[in-house]
């Protein structure tokens, strides 16, 4: 951890709920969930903290994962932690169109992830003074402004300002690996915080250029398969991250004894212990081959491929 690397985890987590309690008092906390460890490390955090002083709000931006949002909502709903559902999926899907820069797609998807916030916050008619967010400290050295930038994360920044409220930040000291391991000790399932590690704007930044219905289903089918087939070849827990992309480049294939002009998908799997530096995992060729086999036939896409790329130079996500 960054602040203090003597402090062991079970005496991180009692700070954390003693100054939580200390700052909040009697005051009620929003946060935004996600699904992720992030943000449920920090929703289990404030539950032990202050209960039922918390409400969640769960925006479905629709970038996200094949049914990831009724799996969100039974594993809180396990936890005992109130959720507010919010499907804002059109709203995120039509501001996108024509949009292809990943930067101006990470401002647009964090703009409307506010508007929304906002309104849902303002709907719920409580007087909320806290805003908790998930942000840990890859977050915030990827977020560094001037030349340092590397890509804007929309859990970092103006929004406490934008949405005038207090912030609380339980895990920005932490690594990833770091936030798993404090989970582990809260109890949470091993489901969770094995869950593959996702981007805040989802499958906005694995569908390259302008984010369509046809690529978005893409990404989520393709997702899909390349997680199934991990896990069925155990080696879902020895690859750090593992994901698919949907370029926006298309190739001549064959489907069905036709000519099939469609989009390119890119496998990427790395090993990582912070997020810092990542290598590219060997997947074992007949594991690729299956993969792309049943990726082609499933999506329609003219060919599969492999990211051998490290970071650096490259970055873990491609956008």
């Amino acid at each position: 951890m960054k602040s203090n690397p003597n402090l062991s985890l079970h005496q991180y987590l009692e700070k954390q709920i003693k100054e939580i309690r200390t700052e909040v008092g009697s005051k009620k906390v929003l946060l935004g969930i996600s699904g992720g460890v992030d943000s449920t490390v920090v929703a289990k955090i404030l539950h032990l903290a202050i209960k039922g002083q918390l409400t969640c709000l769960f925006i479905n931006n629709g970038l996200l994962r094949l049914s990831e949002e009724k799996q969100v909502l039974e594993r809180f709903e396990k936890y005992g932690i109130e959720v507010e559902y919010l499907d804002a999926s059109k709203t995120f899907l039509d501001n996108l169109k024509g949009v292809n820069d990943p930067e101006e797609k990470r401002k647009i998807i964090g703009k409307i992830f506010i508007d929304c916030f906002k309104e849902k916050a303002k709907s719920l008619g409580k007087e909320y003074e806290y805003l908790a967010q998930g942000t840990i400290y890859t977050d915030v050295i990827e977020s560094k402004k001037g030349e340092q930038l590397v890509k804007s994360h929309h859990n970092v920044g103006g929004l406490p300002s934008e949405l005038g409220f207090k912030l609380v930040e339980p895990i920005k000291e932490l690594y990833k690996d770091e936030v798993r391991a404090l989970g582990k000790i809260m109890g949470l399932d091993d489901e969770l915080l094995l869950r593959q590690p996702f981007p805040g704007p989802g499958l906005g930044v694995r569908v390259m250029g302008e984010i369509t219905s046809e690529k978005l289903q893409m990404a989520k089918i393709s997702d899909a398969i390349f997680r199934e087939e991990l896990k069925k070849a155990k080696l879902d827990q020895i690859i750090w991250q593992y994901f698919t992309v949907v370029l926006d480049t298309k190739s001549t294939g064959i489907f069905d004894g036709k000519r099939n002009y469609n989009y390119v998908i890119a496998l990427r799997a790395v090993i990582s212990k912070d997020a810092q530096t990542a290598q590219a995992y060997p997947i074992p060729y007949e594991i690729l081959s299956k993969i792309g086999e049943r990726i082609v036939l499933e999506t329609k896409c003219s060919r599969v491929i492999y990211d051998i790329s490290s970071k650096p130079p490259g970055t873990i996500e491609w956008e």
